[in-house]
């Protein structure tokens, strides 16, 4: 679920002068806890697991692997991101502000009659326009898609985890945050449980 708060506190993963709303959540050492993390034994236990986080309503999770596993979105639910309508908005806008550049500059500001043609053609408009066009969506996907995947981040908090370090692996790991509307660590530690997961960690944030 998509709140203010949730918001807030990833913007300032990237602004360090920010302050970040009080935790939720704060372990027996006084810490922030950043949320909870399982293994799995094998990608169809995995599977099973993210299909029953998925049921019960958890959004901010996410399945480590070393290795891709076929299908594995459908089985999270993870939906499609605003990312395709931002950069048809982008493609929009260069185009437009292509043409509107050259109409005005041509037609408008500085009228230069090169052998005749009209001062508004649009033919020649083309080539920047077209442009325009490609490198504003080209900028906005790439832009989108680190910030909708938290990137560029200097640390995050579960690479305090020795086992954790381990994904690249070997080790088949579910990551449940605290900042899910559905947290508890008990009833969340239950349901990895539940689900089959083993050697469960809480992970702490030092902030």
């Amino acid at each position: 679920m998509i709140s203010p708060a949730n918001i807030l506190a990833d913007i300032a993963d990237y602004m360090p002068f920010m302050k970040r709303p009080a935790p939720r959540f704060i372990s027996e050492s006084g810490n922030r806890i950043y949320g909870i993390v399982a293994e799995y034994a094998d990608p169809h236990a995995v599977t099973v697991a993210a299909e029953q986080f998925r049921d019960a309503g958890y959004t901010r999770w996410d399945v480590y692997s070393p290795f891709p596993i076929h299908g594995m979105e459908g089985h999270m639910g993870i939906k499609r991101t605003i990312l395709p309508v931002a950069a048809f908005g982008a493609a929009v806008t260069g185009v437009l502000a292509a043409l509107a550049l050259q109409y005005f500059t041509n037609d408008i500001d500085y009228q230069f009659v090169v052998q005749g043609k009209p001062t508004n053609a649009w033919e020649p408009f083309i080539p920047v326009t077209f442009e325009l066009g490609v490198l504003l969506t080209a900028f906005t996907c790439i832009g989108g898609m680190l910030m909708l995947n938290g990137l560029p981040r200097w640390n995050h908090p579960l690479f305090s985890s020795e086992r954790f370090l381990k994904v690249s692996d070997d080790r088949l790991i579910i990551a449940v945050e605290a900042a899910d509307a559905n947290f508890d660590p008990d009833a969340t530690r239950r349901l990895l449980e539940e689900s089959g997961g083993t050697n469960i960690e809480l992970i702490e944030d030092d902030d």
